[in-house]
């Protein structure tokens, strides 16, 4: 038996795809209700198997794409499990960008699985995405007990929430000076790219958009789904400044019927959110109003004159996080608390270049990360640092956990200090 783990070729691309569950019409996700879904019924159903044209499709769009980064395993030279990563930029604390692959499309056909193949196919993942200089892996699981001992562990957080319509009163605000204007699909493709990279500039966790990411909003219904509707803001100006996209899905039953879900929505200011929002959630002839894939910390419970209107109905973990390079990710992004830190890595298996004892020094945005002699004030699992380095987990709960040790008095609130972010991170999509 030949076992290769390697880059497909332009002809093996369809053998390629149907190693994937997506490709097949299987399951993707563990049985859980998921937190980007905005309907009531636990997820999406499945979709149809692919055919042999839209393989093809697939495979022609793919392999013009420099970002995308495919692997494959195969034995005796038959394609048995399929996995890629696509090159990201990841705004990080401090408001700078960090090269990242975002692992995606992963699976093992089920004659051949527990034989090792995934941790295969993911260190040639690693090892490729360090050669192409991305300090950082992330994912979206699809089942939360796979991905720890590969050195991910979850580093944001995404929720899907409800509001009744009759509770759903804003605060009074001074009057907006801007506009709102509901625009069809073409006008939406043209806003999003530009309400999307001012909102990425300073939110950690936010990725850059794949090529084409909004060429597939349209105006035609979806089913029983409905059309999806488009709600911009504009400045003063004339300038979009913030932007929604919305659905009024038909239901069969009454209990549903009335729901307006927000399957998007982004804004670059405090006032056109109010705004977009202030007519989603007083939406007429609606009762409830669905919001999915959301920041933990949504603004708009501030703004309610009963904040505990808006019920989180769903949450669950988004990106998964695991440093490839330790000190270069350190380095690139900044540290709200001046200090210094000397900690270990234990147990890096796959990236053993991170094992050893480093020696941070941060001071706002310059930041120095290099080996050392000196004794630890602290050791840490791989995984914990990656939790740790958006800014958005607790170190006193992950040290709590067993995954952190202090060796010094101190060092877990300096290390939570020097690392934790306000506002939480988010990323507003997965890939």
């Amino acid at each position: 038996m030949v076992t290769e783990v390697r880059m497909p070729r332009h002809d093996e691309m369809t053998a390629y795809y149907r190693a994937l569950p997506f490709a097949n019409g299987l399951p993707h996700w563990e049985p859980a209700d998921a937190a980007w879904h905005g309907g009531p019924e636990p997820w999406p159903p499945p979709r149809t198997p692919a055919g042999v044209e839209q393989l093809e499709e697939w495979a022609a769009a793919d392999i013009k794409d420099d970002a995308f980064h495919p692997i494959a395993t195969f034995v005796d030279g038959r394609c048995v499990g399929a996995s890629a990563t696509i090159s990201f930029e990841v705004t990080v604390p401090g408001g700078r960008t960090a090269g990242m692959a975002g692992v995606t499309a992963t699976g093992v056909i089920v004659t051949h699985r527990r034989r090792g193949y995934l941790r295969q196919m993911m260190q040639a993942m690693f090892e490729a995405a360090l050669e192409r200089g991305e300090p950082l892996a992330m994912l979206s699981a699809s089942e939360g007990s796979i991905y720890g001992r590969f050195g991910f562990s979850p580093a944001t957080y995404r929720t899907r929430w409800e509001l009744a319509r009759h509770e759903a009163a804003l605060l009074p605000a001074e009057p907006d000076p801007g506009s709102l204007e509901l625009v069809d699909a073409a006008q939406a493709k043209e806003a999003w790219p530009g309400v999307h990279a001012e909102v990425r500039a300073h939110r950690v966790g936010e990725l850059s958009p794949q090529p084409g990411r909004w060429d597939g909003l349209s105006d035609e219904a979806d089913g029983t789904k409905g059309p999806l509707r488009y709600l911009v803001h504009r400045n003063q100006r004339g300038t979009v400044d913030g932007i929604a996209n919305f659905r009024l899905p038909w239901s069969p039953t009454r209990e549903h019927a009335g729901t307006l879900v927000v399957e998007a929505l982004e804004a670059t200011n405090p006032v056109a959110y109010r705004a977009l929002w202030g007519v989603l959630i007083d939406f007429d002839l609606t009762k409830t109003v669905v919001a999915a894939g959301r920041p933990r910390d949504e603004p708009l419970r501030w703004m309610l004159t009963n904040p505990r209107a808006m019920r989180v109905t769903r949450q669950t973990d988004n990106l998964w996080a695991r440093l490839l390079d330790v000190p270069r990710a350190l380095t690139q992004r900044s540290y709200p608390t001046p200090g210094e830190l000397s900690f270990t890595i234990r147990d890096d298996r796959m990236c053993p270049a991170n094992n050893g004892t480093w020696h941070l020094e941060a001071d706002g945005p310059v930041a120095t990360c290099v080996p050392t002699d000196k004794a630890a004030d602290l050791t840490l699992t791989l995984p914990a640092l990656s939790s740790l380095y958006l800014g958005g987990m607790s170190a006193s709960h992950l040290a709590y956990a067993g995954h952190i040790t202090a060796h010094t008095d101190g060092a877990i609130d300096r290390l939570a200090r020097m690392f934790r972010t306000d506002p939480e991170p988010h990323n507003s999509f997965v890939f």
